[in-house]
């Protein structure tokens, strides 16, 4: 007997049937494509069951896991539409798109000066105040929750949306603060030098050199603002009392406060239409927020 007899070995990889390695290279694709939809499919379910809930009579929602509607039930739309409490759901949307759309210009104006006095600028303190900041993002909301709203309240500013918009003029959210200042500190130097030889002073600086080159920044911002201001139920359930000054994720409370749990088909359809901007955002601007993301994370 040979030694290839008594001692048989395992083909590898560049041994086996070309046939063979085509075959195992095309399922493995398609083995991954399999896992990741049937991951998809787990945490896409909440929102299909949600959808489907919009359609079902309230009995249905409660007797059955199930997501597709047996009866659909087309009027959960209008009743919802119309609201509670004596207030429109209209007037919910509205308040939220005036507090979202004011809170995105107040970070987009704030978080990107205060930024670049951080990143660009040479006073003293500055690493103390960038300490700071950052410290901020330790520091959970609820510690100074009190303090704020006995601001707010001498102010006269409790059940109106100040309290909402106003504060993010002052760059008070510090995560948005450390994205602008990780992302400015990866662009050269060379570019603030070179406006100053131009005759540019800080401002002009900002605004004509550095300003365009931070919009993916300045992207992510303002979608990441607008997703968290819309979706704010603590914020807004302190500060706003009036029903006609109520947001979205309050005025969906209002359903089960006013009915006791009896109105959920019309509560799951405004939901749905509640969810309907925040999913149309991400589709045309996931690629901006993407960018900004990957950016931000790889500059400093």
């Amino acid at each position: 007997m040979t030694a290839n007899t008594l001692n048989p070995r395992r083909l590898d990889s560049s041994e086996r049937p070309r046939s063979e390695r085509r075959g195992l290279a095309r399922l493995r694709p398609a083995l991954w494509h399999v896992i990741v939809l049937v991951l998809l499919l787990f945490l896409l379910y909440p929102v299909l069951w949600m959808v489907g809930s919009s359609f079902k009579p309230t009995q249905a929602i409660i007797s059955t896991l199930s997501p597709w509607p047996k009866h659909f039930a087309g009027s959960n739309y209008s009743t919802g539409w119309q609201g509670s409490a004596g207030t429109t759901f209209s007037t919910y949307f509205l308040n939220s798109v005036l507090i979202s759309v004011g809170a995105v210009i107040g970070n987009l104006a704030s978080c990107s000066v205060t930024a670049y006095a951080m990143a660009r600028l040479e006073f003293r303190g500055r690493a103390l105040v960038t300490g700071l900041a950052i410290g901020m993002l330790l520091m959970p909301k609820e510690v100074l929750l009190i303090p704020q709203y006995l601001l707010f309240h001498k102010l006269g500013w409790v059940d109106t949306d100040l309290p909402l918009i106003v504060p993010k003029f002052l760059a008070v959210d510090a995560f948005f603060v450390f994205l602008n200042l990780q992302f400015m500190r990866g662009l050269p130097r060379e570019l603030d030098e070179a406006a100053a030889l131009d005759g540019c002073g800080p401002f002009r600086t900002f605004r004509y050199i550095l300003l365009p080159l931070i919009r993916p920044a300045m992207a992510t911002t303002a979608i990441f603002t607008f997703i968290w201001t819309w979706n704010d139920y603590f914020s807004q359930l302190i500060y706003l009392n009036s029903p006609d000054k109520q947001t979205l994720p309050v005025g969906l409370r209002m359903f089960l406060d006013a009915t006791s749990g009896s109105e959920l088909g019309p509560m799951f359809a405004m939901a749905t239409v509640s969810l309907a901007p925040l999913f149309a955002l991400f589709v045309f601007f996931q690629r901006n927020l993407v960018q900004g993301i990957a950016t931000t994370g790889f500059k400093g």
